[in-house]
C-alpha cells in the first residue's frame, strides 16, 4: 500500500524459465516473481519434440512465466558448433510456440560446475545424476539474470552479433 495514496503498489510477477536441453533430457529451474534468485525445478525425460514442448508449455503456464532462457552451447573457443545450431533451431521453434521470448545464453562449463557443486553434497551418485541437469538449469538462468541485473539491461543474446536480446 501506499502510505500517501491509500493505492496498492504491486511489482508484477515476471518468472522465467531456465533451460539446460539434452539429447535425453531438459533440466528446468524457474526464477522468483521478482527475477532475482533461481531454483530447480525437475529434470524432462525427453520422449518427443511434440511432448517435450506440451510439457514446457503446461509448466510456463502453471508458473506464469514471462521469458525463457535456453543454455547455448558454444565451443571453449566461444565458436559455435553442431550443437549450438541445433540450439537456435529448438529455441526458435519453443519460441514460435510459446510465444515467449526465447534468450540463448551461454552455457560453457555449467554442466561441469553442477557436477562439482553436487559432489560437495551428501546427495547419493544416482541422485546427482537425477538433479545434475535441474543444477545445471538453475547455472544458466542465474548467470543470465546476474548479468542482467548489474548492466540493468536485458543481456546480449549470446547467439548473435546484434543487439537483439530474443530469438
Amino acid at each position: 500500500m501506499c502510505a500517501a495514496s491509500g493505492e496498492s503498489t504491486t511489482i508484477p510477477a515476471k518468472r522465467v524459465l531456465g533451460l539446460d536441453v539434452g539429447s535425453k533430457r531438459i533440466g528446468i529451474a524457474i526464477s522468483d516473481p521478482l527475477g532475482i534468485t533461481a531454483q530447480g525445478l525437475e529434470t524432462l525425460q525427453r520422449q518427443n519434440k511434440r511432448l517435450d514442448f506440451e510439457k514446457l508449455a503446461k509448466l510456463a503456464h502453471d508458473y506464469e512465466v514471462a521469458e525463457i532462457v535456453v543454455g547455448f552451447p558454444l565451443r571453449m573457443s566461444g565458436e559455435e558448433g553442431i550443437q549450438a545450431e541445433k540450439m537456435q533451431i529448438f529455441a526458435e521453434e519453443l519460441r514460435k510456440r510459446l510465444q515467449l521470448p526465447v534468450h540463448l545464453w551461454d552455457e560453457r562449463l555449467t554442466s561441469a560446475e553442477a557436477n562439482r557443486l553436487l559432489r560437495e553434497t551428501e546427495m547419493s551418485i544416482k541422485r546427482r545424476g537425477q538433479v545434475v541437469d535441474q543444477m545445471a538449469a538453475v547455472l544458466i538462468l542465474q548467470s543470465w539474470m546476474e548479468h542482467r541485473a548489474q548492466t540493468n539491461r536485458m543481456p546480449r543474446d549470446t547467439a548473435r552479433n546484434d543487439d537483439q536480446s530474443e530469438i
